[in-house]
Parts: structure tokens; sequence; C-alpha cells
């Protein structure tokens, strides 16, 4: 079943064209649906070389519509600040005893949040948090003593964005039920924050192609002219 939706949603699609992103999002939308409501992802190519500290392009960006995910948050932080972000809506909060409990194989969590003075005891955990994409950063805002401000962007929709070393930047933008004009928005917002961070270094073109694609459907092409103009 899965395989006659897949080559239906295929068939959709011209390959050998690049699509506004109007259009594209409107084609995504025609194609068979899964019976989950599935994820939408944007991966862009940027003509950055990674292995260039000055080019190795991360930040974070506020989807004004969300990603549709319920994010799980660990603040790694002690005192009152325990209390002030579990008020703020994080899951998880503590100090040694969450860092004892992830170095025992505990990861129920999607994002964490830490504050400067922990940053010692975080870095006990850190070859297991880095590869997963999990360390606190204070560039993009996850490392901080205001705990609240953090805690409270992250759950309202605020995504890390972090090019790969093929120089690809993939970034979940919504749920194929938020239709079209949310996940434009949220498209926009993320292409946007692409471009204010193109680095001086970078040479040539910057954003070289594009395309979008839902959990269960084939990749969709994008125009990178219409999407270098945002």
């Amino acid at each position: 079943m899965a395989g006659k939706r897949l080559t239906k949603a295929r068939e959709l699609v011209d390959r050998l064209r690049a699509y506004d992103l109007g259009e594209a999002l409107a084609l995504l939308e025609t194609m068979p649906s899964a019976k989950f409501d599935e994820s939408v992802e944007l991966a862009v190519r940027l003509g950055v070389d990674p292995r260039k500290a000055d080019e190795n392009i991360r930040g974070t960006v506020a989807l004004p519509n969300g990603t549709g995910k319920t994010v799980r948050l660990l603040v790694i932080c002690k005192g009152e600040k325990i209390k002030e972000a579990l008020d703020a809506g994080a899951d998880f909060a503590g100090a040694e005893d969450v860092v004892e409990k992830i170095q025992g194989g505990w990861l129920d969590f999607d994002a964490v949040v830490a504050t400067p003075d922990m940053m010692v005891l975080v870095g006990k955990i850190g070859k297991i948090l880095g590869p997963r994409g999990l360390m606190p950063n204070p560039k993009v805002g996850t490392v901080t003593a205001d705990v609240v401000s953090a805690v409270k962007a992250i759950k309202a929709g605020r995504v890390e964005f972090r090019v790969e070393k093929a120089g690809i930047v993939h970034v979940g933008i919504g749920k194929k039920s938020f239709g079209a004009q949310k996940l434009e928005a949220n498209v926009r917002s993320l292409i946007e924050a692409l471009n204010r961070a193109k680095p001086k270094a970078a040479k040539g073109i910057y954003l070289e192609s594009a395309s979008i694609c839902a959990t269960m459907s084939p990749g969709i092409k994008l125009d990178p002219v219409v999407l270098r103009s945002m």
C-alpha cells in the first residue's frame, strides 16, 4: 500500500522542474496522505565550506506556526531556576541528578537548556549530548541565565538550524495538516534566517538549491532564485 502511494506521489512531481514555493506546497497537499500526520522538512544546500569556522553556519529561528511537534525540554540548572524553568513549561529540570540520569542512559528529551554556571557539569555529558545535537550552546540561546525566556521560545516553536558536512541544512517546518499558508510562513521565516546568516567569507552563490518533502512523499525541488530574494 505504501509503495503504491509513493509511486502515485512521484508521478505528480516533475523532477526536472524547480517549483515556486506556493506551487510546491499546493502540490504537496494533493499527494496521497499517510495514516498519520506527516512531518514536512525543508532541505537547503548552501554554498559554504562547513570545515571553515567562519562558514560553519548555526542559528535559531522562531517559526510563526511552530513545528507541530511536542518538544520535551530539559533545563540543567539549580536552586530557584529549577522552579522557574518548570513553571515556564520545561518538562524536566535539575542539576547533578539529571546529569547522573543521562550518564545512566536516560535520553527522554528533545532539547536542552543550561544556565552558564552549569556548563562545567554539562561538560561531563558532552560526549553524550554532542553527537545527538543536544549540547547547549550560547550562540543559539541554549546557554542562558534567562531560562524562562528560553523555555517559552523553544516551546513556542523556535528551532535550531545547523549546516551539515555536505553543506546542507535540514529543518522540520511543520506538519502536512498545517496547510500551504502556514507552511509557507514557516518556510519564509527559515529562509530569511538563513539569508541573514550568510557569512562574509562565503563566495559565489550562497543558496544553491532547496527541496521540500513530507515524511511519505518524494522531494519537490524549489526555485532557488525565488528563495534568495526572501
